[in-house]
Protein backbone atom coordinates (compact mmCIF):
# COMPACT_ATOMS: atom_id res chain seq x y z
CA UNK A 1 0.00 0.00 0.00
CA UNK A 2 1.31 3.40 -0.98
CA UNK A 3 2.07 5.91 1.73
CA UNK A 4 -0.18 8.87 2.43
CA UNK A 5 2.76 11.12 1.56
CA UNK A 6 2.90 9.79 -2.00
CA UNK A 7 -0.84 10.22 -2.43
CA UNK A 8 -0.69 13.80 -1.13
CA UNK A 9 2.24 14.60 -3.45
CA UNK A 10 0.25 13.64 -6.54
CA UNK A 11 -2.79 15.50 -5.19
CA UNK A 12 -0.73 18.68 -4.75
CA UNK A 13 0.51 18.36 -8.34
CA UNK A 14 -3.10 18.20 -9.53
CA UNK A 15 -3.98 21.32 -7.54
CA UNK A 16 -0.87 23.07 -8.83
CA UNK A 17 -1.80 22.27 -12.43
CA UNK A 18 -5.26 23.78 -11.97
CA UNK A 19 -3.74 26.86 -10.34
CA UNK A 20 -1.43 27.42 -13.32
CA UNK A 21 -4.38 27.55 -15.70
CA UNK A 22 -6.63 29.74 -13.53
CA UNK A 23 -5.60 33.04 -15.22
CA UNK A 24 -6.68 31.64 -18.60
CA UNK A 25 -10.08 30.47 -17.51
CA UNK A 26 -13.37 32.33 -18.05
CA UNK A 27 -14.98 34.27 -15.24
CA UNK A 28 -16.01 31.97 -12.39
CA UNK A 29 -19.71 31.11 -12.33
CA UNK A 30 -21.04 29.77 -9.04
CA UNK A 31 -23.80 27.97 -10.88
CA UNK A 32 -21.54 25.95 -13.15
CA UNK A 33 -18.88 25.57 -10.48
CA UNK A 34 -21.36 23.84 -8.18
CA UNK A 35 -22.66 21.60 -10.97
CA UNK A 36 -19.09 20.71 -11.89
CA UNK A 37 -18.05 19.95 -8.31
CA UNK A 38 -21.12 17.82 -7.65
CA UNK A 39 -20.60 15.81 -10.82
CA UNK A 40 -16.89 15.47 -10.13
CA UNK A 41 -17.56 14.24 -6.59
CA UNK A 42 -20.14 11.78 -7.90
CA UNK A 43 -17.69 10.34 -10.43
CA UNK A 44 -14.97 10.05 -7.81
CA UNK A 45 -17.27 8.10 -5.51
CA UNK A 46 -18.33 5.80 -8.36
CA UNK A 47 -14.91 5.19 -9.90
CA UNK A 48 -12.46 5.39 -7.02
CA UNK A 49 -12.40 1.78 -5.85
CA UNK A 50 -9.13 2.32 -4.00
CA UNK A 51 -8.77 5.91 -2.86
CA UNK A 52 -5.25 5.34 -1.54
CA UNK A 53 -3.81 4.19 -4.88
CA UNK A 54 -1.58 7.02 -6.26
CA UNK A 55 -1.51 5.45 -9.74
CA UNK A 56 -5.13 6.49 -10.24
CA UNK A 57 -4.26 10.07 -9.37
CA UNK A 58 -1.21 10.00 -11.66
CA UNK A 59 -3.36 8.80 -14.56
CA UNK A 60 -5.85 11.54 -13.78
CA UNK A 61 -3.05 14.14 -13.68
CA UNK A 62 -1.81 13.11 -17.14
CA UNK A 63 -5.30 13.15 -18.60
CA UNK A 64 -6.20 16.50 -17.04
CA UNK A 65 -2.94 18.03 -18.24
CA UNK A 66 -3.75 16.94 -21.79
CA UNK A 67 -7.29 18.31 -21.60
CA UNK A 68 -6.22 21.69 -20.19
CA UNK A 69 -3.40 21.94 -22.72
CA UNK A 70 -5.80 21.24 -25.57
CA UNK A 71 -8.37 23.72 -24.22
CA UNK A 72 -6.09 26.64 -23.29
CA UNK A 73 -2.73 25.89 -24.89
CA UNK A 74 0.64 25.64 -23.18
CA UNK A 75 1.40 27.86 -20.19
CA UNK A 76 3.42 30.88 -21.28
CA UNK A 77 4.70 34.00 -19.55
CA UNK A 78 3.03 37.03 -21.04
CA UNK A 79 4.26 39.95 -18.97
CA UNK A 80 5.28 41.96 -22.03
CA UNK A 81 1.87 41.38 -23.60
CA UNK A 82 0.14 43.09 -20.67
CA UNK A 83 2.34 46.18 -21.05
CA UNK A 84 1.70 46.36 -24.79
CA UNK A 85 -2.05 46.16 -24.24
CA UNK A 86 -1.86 48.84 -21.55
CA UNK A 87 -0.01 51.20 -23.91
CA UNK A 88 -2.60 50.51 -26.60
CA UNK A 89 -5.53 51.51 -24.37
CA UNK A 90 -5.86 55.13 -25.46
CA UNK A 91 -5.81 54.34 -29.16
CA UNK A 92 -8.37 51.57 -28.80
CA UNK A 93 -10.79 53.69 -26.77
CA UNK A 94 -10.49 56.73 -29.02
CA UNK A 95 -11.72 54.69 -31.99
CA UNK A 96 -15.15 54.30 -30.40
CA UNK A 97 -17.26 57.46 -30.80
CA UNK A 98 -19.99 57.92 -28.29
CA UNK A 99 -23.46 57.67 -29.77
CA UNK A 100 -26.03 60.45 -29.21
CA UNK A 101 -27.97 60.02 -26.01
CA UNK A 102 -25.60 57.48 -24.50
CA UNK A 103 -24.78 57.41 -20.82
CA UNK A 104 -22.91 55.27 -18.34
CA UNK A 105 -24.03 51.81 -17.39
CA UNK A 106 -22.82 50.99 -13.91
CA UNK A 107 -22.09 47.29 -13.76
CA UNK A 108 -21.21 46.48 -10.15
CA UNK A 109 -20.86 42.74 -10.77
CA UNK A 110 -17.28 41.52 -11.17
CA UNK A 111 -16.28 41.75 -14.83
CA UNK A 112 -12.95 41.61 -16.54
CA UNK A 113 -12.10 44.18 -19.15
CA UNK A 114 -9.70 44.36 -22.02
CA UNK A 115 -8.90 47.59 -23.82
CA UNK A 116 -7.28 46.18 -26.92
CA UNK A 117 -10.52 45.43 -28.72
CA UNK A 118 -12.73 42.44 -29.36
CA UNK A 119 -10.65 40.42 -31.80
CA UNK A 120 -8.33 37.69 -30.48
CA UNK A 121 -4.66 38.08 -31.31
CA UNK A 122 -2.74 35.71 -33.56
CA UNK A 123 -0.91 34.43 -30.49
CA UNK A 124 -4.01 32.48 -29.47
CA UNK A 125 -2.94 29.34 -31.30
CA UNK A 126 -4.88 26.96 -29.08
CA UNK A 127 -8.10 28.93 -29.35
CA UNK A 128 -7.83 29.19 -33.11
CA UNK A 129 -7.17 25.47 -33.35
CA UNK A 130 -10.40 24.75 -31.47
CA UNK A 131 -12.33 26.68 -34.10
CA UNK A 132 -10.60 24.93 -36.96
CA UNK A 133 -8.02 27.64 -37.72
CA UNK A 134 -10.22 28.85 -40.58
CA UNK A 135 -11.23 32.29 -41.75
CA UNK A 136 -14.63 33.54 -40.61
CA UNK A 137 -16.09 32.92 -44.07
CA UNK A 138 -14.82 29.35 -44.05
CA UNK A 139 -15.90 28.70 -40.49
CA UNK A 140 -19.44 29.97 -41.09
CA UNK A 141 -19.96 28.26 -44.45
CA UNK A 142 -23.21 26.30 -44.82
CA UNK A 143 -24.17 23.57 -47.27
CA UNK A 144 -27.93 23.90 -47.25
CA UNK A 145 -30.69 22.74 -44.93
CA UNK A 146 -30.40 19.74 -42.64
CA UNK A 147 -34.08 19.65 -41.68
CA UNK A 148 -37.28 21.70 -41.86
CA UNK A 149 -40.14 21.74 -39.34
CA UNK A 150 -43.44 23.28 -40.46
CA UNK A 151 -46.15 22.00 -38.11
CA UNK A 152 -47.02 25.41 -36.63
CA UNK A 153 -50.07 27.23 -37.98
CA UNK A 154 -48.76 30.67 -37.03
CA UNK A 155 -45.45 32.47 -37.19
CA UNK A 156 -42.69 31.17 -34.92
CA UNK A 157 -41.60 34.16 -32.86
CA UNK A 158 -38.83 32.68 -30.72
CA UNK A 159 -36.50 29.69 -30.96
CA UNK A 160 -33.82 28.37 -28.58
CA UNK A 161 -31.58 25.35 -28.24
CA UNK A 162 -31.36 23.87 -24.77
CA UNK A 163 -28.47 24.94 -22.57
CA UNK A 164 -25.28 23.04 -23.41
CA UNK A 165 -27.32 20.44 -25.31
CA UNK A 166 -27.44 20.21 -29.09
CA UNK A 167 -30.09 17.47 -29.09
CA UNK A 168 -33.02 19.60 -27.85
CA UNK A 169 -34.62 22.57 -29.59
CA UNK A 170 -37.78 24.48 -28.65
CA UNK A 171 -39.80 27.24 -30.29
CA UNK A 172 -42.85 29.36 -29.53
CA UNK A 173 -45.52 30.35 -32.04
CA UNK A 174 -48.33 32.80 -32.68
CA UNK A 175 -50.67 29.79 -32.71
CA UNK A 176 -50.36 29.82 -28.87
CA UNK A 177 -48.29 26.61 -28.65
CA UNK A 178 -44.67 25.70 -28.05
CA UNK A 179 -42.84 22.76 -29.59
CA UNK A 180 -39.92 20.74 -28.26
CA UNK A 181 -37.91 18.87 -30.89
CA UNK A 182 -35.39 16.09 -30.48
CA UNK A 183 -32.53 16.14 -32.96
CA UNK A 184 -30.92 12.81 -32.05
CA UNK A 185 -33.36 10.82 -34.17
CA UNK A 186 -33.00 10.49 -37.92
CA UNK A 187 -34.79 12.44 -39.15
CA UNK A 188 -35.22 14.93 -36.26
CA UNK A 189 -38.71 14.78 -34.79
CA UNK A 190 -41.26 16.58 -32.64
CA UNK A 191 -40.88 15.41 -29.03
CA UNK A 192 -43.87 17.16 -27.46
CA UNK A 193 -46.21 20.14 -27.84
CA UNK A 194 -46.89 22.55 -24.98
CA UNK A 195 -50.56 23.57 -25.07
CA UNK A 196 -52.44 25.85 -22.70
CA UNK A 197 -51.84 29.47 -23.67
CA UNK A 198 -54.77 31.25 -25.29
CA UNK A 199 -52.81 33.77 -27.34
CA UNK A 200 -49.47 34.04 -29.13
CA UNK A 201 -46.19 33.08 -27.49
CA UNK A 202 -43.89 36.09 -27.18
CA UNK A 203 -40.93 34.53 -25.39
CA UNK A 204 -39.71 31.49 -23.47
CA UNK A 205 -36.61 30.29 -21.67
CA UNK A 206 -34.99 27.00 -20.68
CA UNK A 207 -34.14 26.37 -17.04
CA UNK A 208 -30.49 25.89 -16.10
CA UNK A 209 -30.72 22.11 -16.26
CA UNK A 210 -33.21 22.08 -19.19
CA UNK A 211 -35.82 20.29 -17.05
CA UNK A 212 -38.29 23.16 -17.32
CA UNK A 213 -39.46 25.77 -19.81
CA UNK A 214 -41.11 29.05 -18.88
CA UNK A 215 -43.18 30.92 -21.47
CA UNK A 216 -44.70 34.39 -21.83
CA UNK A 217 -47.88 34.99 -23.81
CA UNK A 218 -50.13 37.83 -24.91
CA UNK A 219 -52.86 36.19 -22.82
CA UNK A 220 -51.22 37.82 -19.78
CA UNK A 221 -49.76 34.69 -18.24
CA UNK A 222 -46.43 33.00 -17.70
CA UNK A 223 -46.48 29.21 -17.67
CA UNK A 224 -43.98 26.74 -16.24
CA UNK A 225 -43.73 23.49 -18.19
CA UNK A 226 -42.02 20.15 -17.76
CA UNK A 227 -39.87 20.03 -20.89
CA UNK A 228 -39.80 16.25 -21.33
CA UNK A 229 -43.57 15.77 -21.13
CA UNK A 230 -45.11 19.13 -22.01
CA UNK A 231 -47.09 19.16 -18.76
CA UNK A 232 -47.98 22.60 -17.38
CA UNK A 233 -46.85 22.79 -13.76
CA UNK A 234 -47.78 26.36 -12.85
CA UNK A 235 -49.57 29.41 -14.24
CA UNK A 236 -48.48 32.87 -13.12
CA UNK A 237 -50.93 35.67 -13.92
CA UNK A 238 -49.69 39.17 -14.66
CA UNK A 239 -51.93 41.21 -12.39
CA UNK A 240 -51.54 44.32 -14.56
CA UNK A 241 -53.96 42.90 -17.12
CA UNK A 242 -51.63 43.30 -20.09
CA UNK A 243 -49.52 41.25 -22.48
CA UNK A 244 -46.67 39.21 -21.05
CA UNK A 245 -43.85 40.03 -23.45
CA UNK A 246 -40.65 38.43 -22.17
CA UNK A 247 -39.27 36.18 -19.47
CA UNK A 248 -36.06 34.50 -18.36
CA UNK A 249 -34.78 32.39 -15.51
CA UNK A 250 -32.13 33.94 -13.30
CA UNK A 251 -28.73 32.56 -14.29
CA UNK A 252 -27.65 31.84 -10.70
CA UNK A 253 -30.92 31.30 -8.85
CA UNK A 254 -33.26 29.16 -10.91
CA UNK A 255 -36.12 29.87 -8.53
CA UNK A 256 -36.36 33.46 -9.77
CA UNK A 257 -38.27 34.34 -12.93
CA UNK A 258 -37.68 37.80 -14.44
CA UNK A 259 -40.52 39.13 -16.57
CA UNK A 260 -41.46 42.17 -18.66
CA UNK A 261 -44.90 43.24 -19.87
CA UNK A 262 -46.55 45.64 -22.31
CA UNK A 263 -47.03 48.30 -19.61
CA UNK A 264 -43.28 48.66 -19.15
CA UNK A 265 -43.16 46.76 -15.88
CA UNK A 266 -40.35 44.45 -14.81
CA UNK A 267 -41.35 41.91 -12.19
CA UNK A 268 -39.47 39.12 -10.44
CA UNK A 269 -41.49 36.05 -9.43
CA UNK A 270 -40.71 33.10 -7.21
CA UNK A 271 -41.30 30.11 -9.48
CA UNK A 272 -42.01 27.77 -6.56
CA UNK A 273 -44.83 29.89 -5.17
CA UNK A 274 -45.90 31.82 -8.25
CA UNK A 275 -45.85 35.03 -6.23
CA UNK A 276 -43.98 38.25 -6.84
CA UNK A 277 -40.78 38.94 -4.94
CA UNK A 278 -40.76 41.86 -2.51
CA UNK A 279 -38.77 44.69 -4.07
CA UNK A 280 -38.57 42.86 -7.40
CA UNK A 281 -40.37 45.54 -9.41
CA UNK A 282 -39.25 48.34 -11.69
CA UNK A 283 -40.26 50.18 -14.87
CA UNK A 284 -39.05 51.14 -18.32
CA UNK A 285 -40.21 53.96 -20.57
CA UNK A 286 -42.24 51.81 -22.97
CA UNK A 287 -43.39 48.25 -23.43
CA UNK A 288 -40.65 45.82 -22.36
CA UNK A 289 -39.59 43.88 -25.46
CA UNK A 290 -36.52 41.91 -24.43
CA UNK A 291 -34.49 40.86 -21.38
CA UNK A 292 -30.90 39.72 -20.92
CA UNK A 293 -28.76 38.86 -17.91
CA UNK A 294 -25.07 39.36 -17.33
CA UNK A 295 -23.47 35.96 -16.73
CA UNK A 296 -23.17 36.36 -12.96
CA UNK A 297 -26.82 37.40 -12.74
CA UNK A 298 -25.97 40.69 -11.06
CA UNK A 299 -27.15 42.95 -13.88
CA UNK A 300 -30.36 42.74 -15.92
CA UNK A 301 -30.77 44.58 -19.21
CA UNK A 302 -34.21 45.44 -20.57
CA UNK A 303 -35.09 47.07 -23.90
CA UNK A 304 -38.38 48.74 -24.70
CA UNK A 305 -40.62 49.97 -27.49
CA UNK A 306 -39.48 53.61 -27.17
CA UNK A 307 -35.81 53.12 -27.98
CA UNK A 308 -34.53 52.89 -24.42
CA UNK A 309 -32.17 50.39 -22.89
CA UNK A 310 -32.15 50.05 -19.09
CA UNK A 311 -29.76 48.35 -16.71
CA UNK A 312 -30.89 47.03 -13.34
CA UNK A 313 -28.95 45.69 -10.40
CA UNK A 314 -30.47 42.44 -9.16
CA UNK A 315 -29.82 40.73 -5.85
CA UNK A 316 -29.60 37.00 -6.56
CA UNK A 317 -30.60 36.17 -2.98
CA UNK A 318 -33.57 38.47 -2.38
CA UNK A 319 -34.58 39.12 -6.00
CA UNK A 320 -34.69 42.88 -5.48
CA UNK A 321 -34.25 45.15 -8.50
CA UNK A 322 -32.55 48.54 -8.49
CA UNK A 323 -32.55 50.66 -11.64
CA UNK A 324 -29.10 51.85 -12.66
CA UNK A 325 -28.83 53.64 -16.00
CA UNK A 326 -30.67 54.35 -19.22
CA UNK A 327 -29.37 54.38 -22.78
CA UNK A 328 -31.50 56.05 -25.46
CA UNK A 329 -31.30 55.22 -29.16
CA UNK A 330 -31.73 58.13 -31.55
CA UNK A 331 -35.16 58.18 -33.16
CA UNK A 332 -36.84 56.30 -30.33
CA UNK A 333 -37.21 53.13 -32.42
CA UNK A 334 -38.16 49.86 -30.71
CA UNK A 335 -35.27 47.67 -29.51
CA UNK A 336 -36.70 44.22 -30.14
CA UNK A 337 -33.78 42.13 -28.91
CA UNK A 338 -30.91 42.48 -26.47
CA UNK A 339 -28.09 40.01 -25.84
CA UNK A 340 -25.16 40.40 -23.49
CA UNK A 341 -21.77 38.76 -23.51
CA UNK A 342 -19.17 38.83 -20.77
CA UNK A 343 -16.08 38.02 -22.78
CA UNK A 344 -14.27 34.92 -21.60
CA UNK A 345 -11.22 34.67 -23.84
CA UNK A 346 -7.67 35.70 -23.05
CA UNK A 347 -7.70 38.41 -25.68
CA UNK A 348 -11.12 40.05 -25.56
CA UNK A 349 -12.73 40.51 -22.17
CA UNK A 350 -15.03 43.50 -22.53
CA UNK A 351 -18.69 43.09 -21.57
CA UNK A 352 -20.66 43.68 -24.75
CA UNK A 353 -24.29 44.35 -25.67
CA UNK A 354 -25.97 43.43 -28.96
CA UNK A 355 -29.18 45.28 -29.85
CA UNK A 356 -31.65 44.70 -32.69
CA UNK A 357 -33.18 48.08 -33.51
CA UNK A 358 -36.19 48.71 -35.73
CA UNK A 359 -34.32 51.29 -37.83
CA UNK A 360 -32.70 48.58 -39.98
CA UNK A 361 -29.69 48.32 -37.71
CA UNK A 362 -27.88 45.80 -35.57
CA UNK A 363 -25.79 47.59 -32.94
CA UNK A 364 -22.90 46.45 -30.81
CA UNK A 365 -22.10 48.39 -27.63
CA UNK A 366 -18.94 48.04 -25.60
CA UNK A 367 -18.96 48.57 -21.83
CA UNK A 368 -15.66 49.89 -20.49
CA UNK A 369 -14.27 49.50 -16.99
CA UNK A 370 -15.39 53.02 -16.01
CA UNK A 371 -19.00 52.15 -16.85
CA UNK A 372 -19.14 54.12 -20.10
CA UNK A 373 -21.07 52.59 -23.01
CA UNK A 374 -19.72 53.13 -26.51
CA UNK A 375 -21.19 52.28 -29.88
CA UNK A 376 -18.65 49.85 -31.27
CA UNK A 377 -20.34 48.88 -34.53
CA UNK A 378 -23.56 49.45 -36.46
CA UNK A 379 -24.52 46.86 -39.06
CA UNK A 380 -27.33 46.90 -41.63
CA UNK A 381 -30.16 44.39 -41.27
CA UNK A 382 -33.66 44.75 -42.83
CA UNK A 383 -35.70 45.45 -39.71
CA UNK A 384 -38.45 48.03 -39.32
CA UNK A 385 -41.76 46.31 -38.54
CA UNK A 386 -41.26 42.84 -37.06
CA UNK A 387 -39.80 41.77 -33.70
CA UNK A 388 -36.47 40.58 -35.13
CA UNK A 389 -33.99 38.91 -32.75
CA UNK A 390 -30.24 38.46 -32.92
CA UNK A 391 -27.52 36.57 -31.05
CA UNK A 392 -23.80 36.27 -30.51
CA UNK A 393 -22.04 33.33 -32.14
CA UNK A 394 -20.94 31.13 -29.20
CA UNK A 395 -17.39 30.37 -30.34
CA UNK A 396 -16.49 33.87 -31.40
CA UNK A 397 -13.80 34.22 -28.76
CA UNK A 398 -11.88 31.32 -30.31
CA UNK A 399 -11.67 32.78 -33.82
CA UNK A 400 -9.63 35.48 -35.52
CA UNK A 401 -12.73 37.62 -35.34
CA UNK A 402 -16.09 37.82 -33.59
CA UNK A 403 -19.46 37.30 -35.24
CA UNK A 404 -23.13 37.89 -34.60
CA UNK A 405 -26.17 36.45 -36.35
CA UNK A 406 -29.60 38.00 -36.96
CA UNK A 407 -32.83 37.39 -38.76
CA UNK A 408 -34.04 39.84 -41.39
CA UNK A 409 -37.39 40.97 -42.76
CA UNK A 410 -36.26 40.06 -46.29
CA UNK A 411 -36.22 36.36 -45.37
CA UNK A 412 -32.46 36.07 -44.95
CA UNK A 413 -30.22 35.14 -42.02
CA UNK A 414 -27.32 37.58 -41.64
CA UNK A 415 -23.89 37.01 -40.11
CA UNK A 416 -21.50 39.88 -39.46
CA UNK A 417 -17.92 40.29 -38.32
CA UNK A 418 -18.35 42.84 -35.56
CA UNK A 419 -14.79 44.13 -35.76
CA UNK A 420 -14.89 45.08 -39.45
CA UNK A 421 -18.65 45.31 -39.95
CA UNK A 422 -18.35 43.11 -43.03
CA UNK A 423 -20.95 40.51 -43.89
CA UNK A 424 -19.57 37.01 -43.31
CA UNK A 425 -22.53 35.09 -44.71
CA UNK A 426 -26.17 35.43 -45.71
CA UNK A 427 -28.40 32.37 -45.66
CA UNK A 428 -31.35 32.21 -48.04
CA UNK A 429 -34.17 29.74 -47.59
CA UNK A 430 -37.06 31.46 -45.86
CA UNK A 431 -39.81 33.11 -47.92
CA UNK A 432 -40.86 35.66 -45.28
CA UNK A 433 -39.31 37.61 -42.38
CA UNK A 434 -36.91 35.58 -40.21
CA UNK A 435 -37.86 36.41 -36.63
CA UNK A 436 -35.28 34.57 -34.53
CA UNK A 437 -32.08 32.54 -34.72
CA UNK A 438 -30.32 30.19 -32.31
CA UNK A 439 -26.98 28.37 -32.17
CA UNK A 440 -26.09 25.24 -30.30
CA UNK A 441 -23.44 25.89 -27.67
CA UNK A 442 -20.74 24.34 -29.89
CA UNK A 443 -21.99 25.91 -33.16
CA UNK A 444 -22.65 22.48 -34.64
CA UNK A 445 -26.18 23.55 -35.62
CA UNK A 446 -27.96 26.81 -36.43
CA UNK A 447 -31.74 27.15 -36.31
CA UNK A 448 -33.93 29.94 -37.68
CA UNK A 449 -37.69 30.55 -37.67
CA UNK A 450 -39.98 32.77 -39.70
CA UNK A 451 -43.30 34.57 -39.86
CA UNK A 452 -45.09 31.66 -41.54
CA UNK A 453 -44.17 29.04 -38.94
CA UNK A 454 -41.21 27.43 -40.69
CA UNK A 455 -38.18 26.29 -38.69
CA UNK A 456 -34.96 25.52 -40.57
CA UNK A 457 -31.98 23.61 -39.19
CA UNK A 458 -28.96 24.67 -41.25
CA UNK A 459 -26.24 22.23 -42.24
CA UNK A 460 -22.66 23.29 -41.63
CA UNK A 461 -20.07 22.48 -44.30
CA UNK A 462 -17.63 19.85 -43.08
CA UNK A 463 -19.73 19.12 -39.98
CA UNK A 464 -20.78 15.48 -39.84
CA UNK A 465 -22.17 15.57 -36.31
Amino acid sequence: MASNKEVMTVTQRIIGLDTQYNPLRPLPSNQYKMLYLRRRNQLLQEKARNRDDPSIRRSYLVMRSQILGSRYGPIEKKSSSHNNKKNHKQNADSSLPKAPGETSFLTPSPMRYHSAGLVPTRAAQASRAMAGDNTLQEHYAFCGMQHIFDQHKGGVTVIKFANDDRTLLACGSRDATLSVFTLVSEPPSLHCTLRGHEKEINDFDWSIGNDFIVSASSDGTYRLWKSNSGKCLRIIFDTSGCHSNCCCFHSQNGNFLITGNSKGQLKVYNVSTGKGVKGGNSKTAGSVLSLALESSGGVVWASDSKGSMFSFLMDSVSGRLQRLKRLMIEGGVPITSVSCRTWASREARDPTLLLSCADNSLRLYRILSNGEVYLKRKMAVPHSNEAIRSAFCPLMSFLQGACVVSGGEDGHVYMYDIETGSQVNRLQGHSCPVLDVSWTYDESLLASCDNQGTVIIWKRCGNDS
